[in-house]
């Protein structure tokens, strides 16, 4: 990786810069001159390329419309102005040394002015009361929209590895503390790989078949399922004897029919081999603890009737 981060590549992209515009330059020089023999401007001949088709055809040898030239040279000229101001060589920060997260930074600053105020407003009120603000809804989902909807979806309904937020199924508590918690520290979720605990791939496969059943699941092998409950004790620790599961750690609820990655025997028996490992961001420094806490409303609104 050192390679890509040495003083070498700086140079390198600041000379190739220089050289294209130079380079351009010459170009347009080269192209935009109108050369004649002497002996052609005594006949009065036209210069050609020397290109000649179908005995008679010609192409002459013109040059490009003045104002298309100085038009073409002025922008040769704001490049090399821009790039002398502002970023572009390599390590060079341009004369007026801005940058694009110096600008991000102010208009943070600029906006935490503007609605600061209003979130700290919030930020003083209990959540649930939150809530059931409709202004307060409103921005919630803004911020949702901006920066959970890649994961959980707009509609909050998950996707594959990320939980449904608009149901009451919670790995760590449905409580709007708990909510605000999660998005202010982020969670970090493990299922550790537990085939070689369990044994072979066939007690893995009743295993699935037991955790289905736990559902009540139509697809759960009857049989299967009696075999693999002596072997479900080494998932007791984290999901229980009935496995309901334990918020405390994060570990899912396997007797209802919601699931995380997918509730078929397959998904169930991958898991159980391999393990899962999610993680849930942390937005607290990010966002700051005003946003999230409307945020935290507007999630727990989702699940909860707040009209």
């Amino acid at each position: 990786m050192s390679d890509f981060t040495s003083d070498f590549w700086n140079l390198y992209i600041a000379v190739l810069t220089v050289l294209g515009i130079v380079g351009c330059g010459v170009l347009l020089y080269t192209q935009s001159v109108h050369r004649l023999s002497a002996a052609d401007a005594a006949a009065g001949k036209a210069a050609t390329t020397g290109h000649v088709w179908d005995d008679d055809l010609t192409e002459l040898n013109t040059p490009m419309p003045r104002w298309w030239m100085w038009l073409f040279y002025l922008t040769i000229v704001f490049g090399a102005a821009y790039l002398f101001l502002y970023p572009g060589l390599g390590t060079y920060a341009g004369k007026l040394g801005w940058q694009s997260a110096g600008q991000y930074r102010e208009e943070l600053a600029k906006a935490d002015d503007a609605y600061g105020p209003l979130f700290d407003k919030y930020r003083r009120q209990d959540l649930k009361a939150v809530a059931a603000d409709p202004q307060a809804r409103a921005m919630g989902e803004r911020l949702f929209l901006t920066y959970c909807a890649q994961c959980h979806g707009s509609d909050a309904r998950g996707n594959k590895g990320f939980p449904n937020l608009a149901d009451k199924d919670w790995l760590h508590g449905g409580e709007p503390d708990t909510i605000k918690q999660t998005i202010m520290n982020g969670r970090h979720g493990v299922m550790p790989p537990m085939g070689a605990a369990i044994g072979s791939d066939k007690d893995v496969e009743n295993v699935a078949h037991y955790v289905l059943s736990l559902s009540g699941s139509s697809v759960a092998d009857p049989i299967k399922s009696v075999f693999g409950k002596s072997k479900f004790t080494a998932c007791l620790a984290c999901h229980g004897a009935s496995g309901t599961g334990n918020r405390a750690l994060g570990a899912p609820n396997l007797a209802d029919k919601t699931w995380l990655y997918g509730g078929s025997a397959e998904t169930i028996m991958e898991t159980i081999r391999k393990g899962r490992d999610n993680t849930m961001p942390a937005f607290g420094d990010f966002l700051g603890e005003g946003k999230v806490h409307v945020l935290s409303a507007y999630v727990w609104g989702l699940s909860n009737d707040v009209r």
